[in-house]
């Protein structure tokens, strides 16, 4: 029997549980004896604790314990970088509860364990904190004052400075025969999954073990984090992975709740749960995108590009968080994007401020990144009097010149490429499909009282962060095999795909497999899935592993023949030997047949490709329709197309809720304006119904065994240059030039005016 699972649109086997309600999200969660948990949380931004005086909660029904930083004792844990960490960050991270100055709202003060949730929320209020407040620091602009810092020790709000550099790009700007500079920005907004984050967790006293329930993403880091913290063994710590409902890089990091819900359940020898409500979500969860750049290009006349430079100012927040590194090092790393740009030096200056930390969201650092670059070139183009879509085309990277060195990064010092691909091939499918030379026509007309207009980008997507991934596989006395894996489910279908690599492997009906993952009682290591790694680095190691497996099986299915186990054919649930001898799958499985096997790579992958877009603009309101959008990516090799193209068709959403809705409003005080579903708005099913996706296997990655490359974030990195692009053609006429996200009505209205006075 030989598969072909790999490739075929099977439909999602995760959404059979799903959809009959039976996922066990981190909510459904329960335990004999659990106890509830609720964070009293700061209602100022910037402010020196005075006083906490926790005795009146304490004593209220119900209660059993209040936690406030004097009742932790010792040195106060502080949450580590889990990306990127240097010991000039170390002093910039977020510990547990507040000791002696809270830095945002929503900063956790003091934890409340109580048999009930409301006895827990109504003992918040018998709290009483008194906190000297400071003037905050609302803005990156706020952050250069120096009578405001959120750490007096450091003496600045920059916590630290990257750099990308490639090429000399002073001289390049000496040889120019056009430069432009610019100044864009990127407001802040935030993940929003369907489900907010949970956390339960038991402690064993007699086995000295900790385990805690609904932590999704990076287990094994979050382990990590935990033993260290809390001063156990690694070992005496089970995370045991839940359902969850949508993870999109926030959902699933340490938070300070992953270092006191445990800490509670040992305190007390009882189950503690928590479940955050959205408010606490929006105040607190990893927020993201909040950057404001001043870059310049340099070109010939012909429109050849020959540097970039500039600074780029991220609002980190008041902490470095977990993956906080990595939006401010990849929107300097790949502000060149797929084109061919031989002097960069951009610098990303990041700022603290009032606000909370942010973290990683879909396309962390590139969907801002490419809205900076992709919005400049359009108007260089005009400039230069040369087609928007020649200009790509003339400087794009070509299949010919890969590997394809981007800028370095430093610090520490972070050499990248991108591994292959066809950057015109996926622009001319784009254009074709798109129907771009006809629709042309349309551009910049006014019809039926709306402004039309048309744009194209392209854009690259790095997947498969290492170092490695693990998976095991264990013959069932069934005659199944069960798959255990280092990767995680946040959402994206690994259940089908790794299931569709592994069938084809063991060249086993599909049905036959059985994906557990993300727990870390599972394998002896695992990392999660993040930078759209789980397909490449989990499924690669499911490969080897299943290579293991087969052969343990012929070697003892040959010791029950008696013959050699190169005689020995698998196949058909069945092992078969010379004179068509049987051994069923089932009868083997009674040797205990198991097979680990670890993928490693330092390579990433880089799937390309382009987008377009049709917008109609209301000038009188400012309110823009999406009349078609469509996006071609080359993946490499695609495990699952369904699977893919739903990944793409929601990250284009999630990327057009950045470019028109969502905006995370603090005041000039750092309080946040925006804390509910009511003020922060979000796509709904019907705000875009005309997304198109077409996802190509031209150019696999050469750094997998499957050629995949990471696809899960593409669909969102070029929208917001996309829809800036397109509106600034529909108001040409009108000279609108948009320079800020989100391209809300009453900003594009206001443009309009400004324009027209």
């Amino acid at each position: 029997m030989k598969n072909a699972y790999i490739g075929a649109p099977v439909e999602r086997v995760e959404d059979l549980r799903f959809l009959r309600g039976k996922g066990q999200y981190a909510d459904d969660l329960t335990l004999p004896g659990v106890l509830y948990a609720a964070v009293l949380r700061s209602s100022i931004a910037h402010g020196r604790i005075r006083a906490i005086d926790t005795s009146a909660a304490k004593a209220m029904p119900g209660v059993h314990c209040v936690l406030a930083a004097g009742d932790l004792g010792g040195q106060m844990p502080v949450i580590p970088l889990r990306l990127w960490p240097m010991a000039e960050l170390e002093p910039y991270g977020q510990p547990v509860l507040v000791r002696d100055k809270v830095r945002y709202v929503g900063e956790a003060i003091a934890l409340v364990v109580a048999e009930s949730q409301a006895q827990a929320e109504d003992a918040l209020e018998a709290i009483s904190v008194d906190i000297e407040a400071l003037p905050a620091v609302a803005s990156t602009q706020d952050a250069d004052k120096p009578t405001a810092l959120l750490f007096e020790a450091s003496n600045s709000n920059c916590a630290i400075v990257y750099t990308a550099a490639k090429g000399d790009a002073d001289d390049a700007f000496a040889q120019a025969d056009y430069t432009r500079r610019e100044r864009f920005a990127v407001q802040r907004h935030v993940a929003l999954p369907m489900e907010t984050r949970g956390v339960m967790a038991e402690w064993d006293d007699a086995k000295a073990r900790m385990t805690v329930y609904g932590a999704a993403k990076v287990p094994f880091a979050n382990r990590r984090i935990l033993a260290r913290l809390m001063s156990l063994e690694e070992t005496a710590i089970d995370v045991l992975e839940a359902d969850v409902g949508g993870g999109y890089g926030a959902r699933g990091e340490f938070f300070p709740e992953d270092f006191l819900i445990p800490y509670a359940a040992k305190l007390l020898g009882r189950p503690v749960k928590w479940t955050e409500d959205r408010r606490e979500h929006l105040m607190t969860m990893g927020h993201a995108r909040e950057m404001d750049c001043d870059v310049e290009i340099a070109c010939r006349r012909d429109g050849t590009i020959l540097g970039l430079r500039g600074a780029i100012r991220v609002d980190e927040g008041a902490y470095m968080r977990t993956a906080g590194s990595i939006s401010p090092r990849n929107v300097a790393q790949f502000i060149s994007g797929p084109y061919r740009v031989p002097n960069v030096r951009v610098q990303s200056l990041v700022m603290l401020t009032n606000k909370a930390p942010i973290g990683t969201y879909r396309g962390p650092g590139r969907f801002e990144t490419d809205f900076f670059r992709e919005r400049l070139f359009d108007m260089v183009a005009r400039d230069l009097k040369i087609d928007p879509v020649d200009f790509r085309r003339r400087n794009l990277v070509s299949a010919g010149e890969m590997p394809f060195p981007l800028p370095t990064l430093s610090p520490p010092e972070k050499r990248e490429e991108l591994d292959s691909g066809d950057n015109h091939a996926a622009l001319e499918r784009c254009l074709a499909e798109f129907d771009w030379a006809d629709k042309l026509t349309l551009q910049g007309k006014l019809v039926d009282g709306r402004y039309h207009g048309l744009a194209l980008s392209c854009f690259i997507e790095g997947g498969a962060a290492g170092p490695s991934e693990n998976a095991r596989l264990v013959l069932e006395p069934d005659g199944c095999v069960t798959v255990y894996v280092g990767s995680t489910s946040v959402g994206q279908g690994v259940e089908t795909a790794l299931s569709q690599i592994a069938a084809d492997a063991l060249e086993m009906p599909f049905e036959r497999i059985r994906i557990l993952h993300g727990s870390t009682t599972y394998v002896s290591e695992g990392f999660g899935s993040y930078h759209s790694r789980a397909t490449v680095m989990g499924g690669s190691a499911i490969l080897l592993a299943a290579e293991k497996l087969r052969e343990m099986m012929r070697a003892a299915a040959a010791k029950r023949i008696g013959c050699g186990a190169a005689q020995i054919r698998l196949g058909d649930g069945v092992a078969t030997g010379p004179n068509n001898s049987v051994i069923s799958f089932g009868e083997l499985a009674a040797d205990g047949l198991s097979a680990e096997a670890k993928f490693s790579n330092h390579h990433h992958t880089y799937a390309y490709g382009s987008a377009a877009a049709h917008v109609a603009v209301d000038a009188g309101t400012g309110q823009v329709e999406l009349l078609d959008y469509l996006m071609v990516e080359d993946a490499g090799r695609i495990v699952n197309p369904l699977v893919l193209e739903g990944q793409a068709v929601g990250g284009v959403v999630q990327g057009l809720g950045g470019a028109f809705l969502e905006h995370l409003i603090y005041d000039a005080e750092g309080q946040l304006l925006t804390g509910s579903l009511a003020d922060y708005l979000i796509p709904t099913a019907t705000d875009f119904p005309r997304i198109r996706a077409i996802m190509l296997q031209m150019h696999p990655s050469p750094h997998n065994p499957l050629g995949v490359k990471g696809a899960g974030e593409g669909g969102t990195i070029p929208v917001g240059g996309l829809m800036a692009n397109a509106v600034a053609a529909a108001l040409s006429s009108l000279k609108v030039e948009p320079r800020d996200l989100p391209l809300s009505p009453p900003r594009i209205w206001a443009l309009i005016e400004d324009a027209r006075r």
